[in-house]
């Protein structure tokens, strides 16, 4: 019986949630895990949020929680983050704002600095865990 139930696990199909306007899915759920592609800060309106470092990482981590819904994952369930940041000399302002949106027991995180393919001070991905 626990060949079975391992067979139907490693069987589960790989589900893409949401649309974009570039070739990825916003979130892709395989098996337990949800990866979410990298979120940049831009609004519903599909343009870059104005202001600094505090307000972009504002709008990324709230594009993350969105595209983590859409897989039926909240920020709890983020086990790991990558962050690229354009200025280092960001990274007490970012995680100021970060530290308010993972309060308790936070994901493990890598962190670097990175020139972005837009005009943008900051990305984000996530790798939640949730089962079925």
């Amino acid at each position: 019986m626990a060949a079975n139930v391992l067979n139907r696990r490693l069987s589960l199909p790989k589900q893409c949630f949401g649309t974009s306007h570039v070739p990825l899915s916003p979130a892709v759920r395989a098996g337990d895990m949800v990866y979410v592609s990298g979120q940049v800060p831009v609004g519903s309106d599909g343009t870059v949020v104005v202001g600094g470092i505090a307000e972009q990482t504002e709008q990324v981590l709230s594009n993350v929680k969105a595209a983590l819904a859409l897989a039926g994952c909240s920020m709890d369930d983020v086990v790991k983050t990558t962050v690229w940041l354009e200025d280092a000399r960001d990274f007490s302002a970012f995680n100021a704002v970060y530290a308010r949106h993972f309060p308790k027991d936070p994901p493990a995180r890598t962190t670097v600095e990175s020139r972005l393919m837009i005009d943008i001070k900051i990305e984000v991905e996530a790798v939640a865990y949730r089962p079925i």
